[in-house]
């Protein structure tokens, strides 16, 4: 597996690239280092209003112009908004590599942003908002963030609400764009068949002037431990607790992705042998570790019923507790297997290299070597993953969150007490 390369042009624009020898295709992206959380308290949404503004015009395409040029060779292009980041992408043939170029080039420094087609966009995204209010193993993950996070932006859904959607107006989206959208805050990446000096080249004829971002600056959270219990007429109750964690350039996040692992991240791990297999207390079940910038944290969703909802709360905590306790050779062996093969994996992906790549250098500001990377991996021990498992549970209040009938869920106190042992 080759290490991505990485080249910074004078004005501050960053270009990646990572060959594969055997790809006969490529994927290229613009990253933009700013998403969700960057937003403005009068902002929630924007950045991901903005995502979907991207292919709707240019001064010399316009949205239908875009969407045939790339489809006319066979292409695909999309987007999507993180907390973090935004990012724009084409996958297209090695002989369109200018086409794809021009394009990611001219919807990010020409786009008109007509009034029609801002209204349009304007009433399918409340569409989008209104299908993930529908859409209870969604919601209950913005409602996860507000009790994690509060008033900060990362407690904010990325969507936005129907009311901050309905007042953003060009002035504001140029306003966000101006802000974040220059030379230092973008990254250039493409994968899979590709030279890296040529296309630094074309990178750079293209847009070498690009202007410079302002300065960016994010406010570190304080983690809440709070609490979201929403009453509805469901058939399941939908839950998700987590604990604070750290941020993604932590050495312990080798640790806590092994740990996230074998607890709840495969039909093998603990919590679906125990919870399912067992007890039979669910039908889905899972980890997850959530690193970002400067902070993050351990959750576990599970959806089951009203009645057992608390008894899946408090053997998910026991089987946490134990993790702190004892890690199993045999676990962690398997834990590091599925993860090893998830890298190798994604390598195969021309779009996937490609992200992994774009946030190795976002988060790290360099590409990863792999081997460095599966070597880290393969050294941890079962002891980093027991104090992993110790620090999550010493943490702070484990956050709440639960939508569906009603139900005495523990409280947040009650949860704590199962975890460290203490009774509440």
């Amino acid at each position: 597996m080759s290490r991505g390369l990485l080249t910074e042009l004078p004005g501050g624009l960053k270009v990646a690239t990572r060959a594969m020898p055997q790809a006969q295709s490529l994927s290229v992206g613009i990253w933009v280092n700013a998403g969700a959380r960057d937003e403005r308290d009068d902002e929630t949404g924007i950045a991901h209003m903005l995502e979907h503004m991207a292919f709707k015009g240019t001064k010399r395409r316009s949205a239908r112009d875009i969407a045939t040029e790339v489809e006319n060779v066979g292409g695909y292009m999309n987007a999507h908004t993180s907390r973090e980041e935004t990012a724009y992408y084409l996958r297209l043939l090695p002989e369109h590599l200018d086409m794809g170029i021009d394009i990611l080039a001219d919807i990010l420094t020409e786009p008109t942003m007509p009034d029609e087609e801002i209204e349009r966009e304007r009433g399918v995204i409340i569409q989008e908002i209104g299908q993930s209010q529908d859409t209870p193993d969604d919601i209950v993950f913005d409602m996860f963030a507000k009790a994690s996070y509060g008033a900060h932006t990362l407690g904010r859904p990325i969507l936005g609400s129907v009311d901050s959607v309905s007042g953003f107006s060009r002035d504001n989206l140029r306003g966000f764009m101006d802000r974040h959208y220059g030379a230092g805050q973008m990254l250039v990446t493409a994968s899979g068949a590709v030279d890296h000096d040529d296309f630094t080249r074309r990178v750079e004829a293209r847009l070498g002037g690009l202007a410079t971002a302002r300065n960016v600056s994010r406010t570190t959270p304080q983690w809440q431990g709070g609490r979201h219990v929403e009453t509805r007429d469901l058939e399941q109750t939908h839950l998700v607790i987590g604990l604070p964690s750290f941020g993604a350039r932590d050495d312990r996040r080798y640790a806590l992705m092994l740990l996230s692992t074998l607890f709840g991240g495969g039909m093998s791990s603990r919590l679906f042998q125990e919870v399912r297999e067992k007890r039979g207390l669910c039908y889905s079940v899972f980890s997850f570790a959530s690193m970002y910038s400067d902070s993050g944290h351990f959750g576990v969703y599970a959806g089951t019923s009203a009645a057992t909802a608390n008894e899946m709360l408090a053997v998910t905590a026991e089987q946490l507790a134990d993790l702190a306790g004892g890690v199993g050779a045999d676990e962690l062996d398997r834990a590091k297997a599925q993860l090893r093969a998830s890298v190798v994996m994604l390598r195969e992906s021309v779009s996937g290299c490609g992200d992994s790549l774009a946030r190795q250098i976002m988060l790290f500001g360099a590409p990863q070597d792999d081997s460095e990377l599966l070597g880290r991996i393969a050294d941890i021990d079962a002891a980093a993953v027991r104090q992993v498992a110790a620090d999550l549970i010493d943490g702070g209040m484990p956050a709440i969150t639960a939508i569906g009938p009603q139900a005495a869920i523990m409280t947040n106190e009650e949860l704590a007490g199962i975890l460290t042992g203490v009774a509440a």
